[in-house]
């Protein structure tokens, strides 16, 4: 986050560092950029923060190399909501001849076509289910066809170890958390 920036410029809460992609489950950054959204506040912290397990958690761990701090923003993606493939909904899975396996694996050489050709339909993103808990439903959306229409509700809250949704994820996750 930074400061002042607007929603889809460097440092806004839609914008999205396509030259960093590539290596991340839905990326295909020569045909689109992939900004990776969750239905659910602490499945977002949770994604960011799973990587850190055996360690303890600290504020340091929401600071940037670039002195930025990551942060939490509430968005409105109804105006989209009906251009995003639901790979949760076994119909969309069968007629694309696709197994939850394929959905839920951490081998980008499966989820990155996947995307790739959902993207190819014409559809705005997709919704998947998090490897993490499988109930909370995350969203990759094509920020080319997209972020024009998502709205940033409020302000976008700046992520700590005192965050309840910071609390929430790390308690889920059993990552020990420092003393505030």
């Amino acid at each position: 986050m930074r400061p002042g920036a607007a929603p889809a410029e460097d440092g806004g809460a839609l914008y999205v560092a396509r030259t960093l992609q590539g290596s991340g489950r839905h990326d295909n950054p020569s045909a689109y950029a992939a900004l990776y959204l969750s239905r659910r506040p602490e499945s977002a912290v949770a994604e960011r923060i799973k990587p850190l397990q055996g360690r303890i958690l600290d504020d340091h761990h929401f600071s940037r190399a670039d002195d930025r701090n990551y942060a939490l923003a509430t968005l409105d993606d109804g105006a989209i909501d009906d251009e995003v493939v639901d790979l949760d909904d076994p119909g969309q899975l069968t007629g694309r001849g696709i197994r939850p396996s394929q959905v839920a694996t951490h081998h980008r050489s499966v989820t990155q076509p996947i995307a790739l050709s959902v993207f190819e339909e014409g559809a705005a993103g997709l919704g998947w289910w998090s490897t993490i808990e499988g109930s909370w439903q995350n969203v990759t959306l094509f920020a080319e066809r997209s972020v024009d229409r998502v709205v940033v509700v409020g302000e976008p809250e700046p992520l700590s170890i005192r965050h309840p949704m910071v609390v929430a994820a790390a308690e889920f996750l059993d990552i020990r958390l420092a003393r505030a």
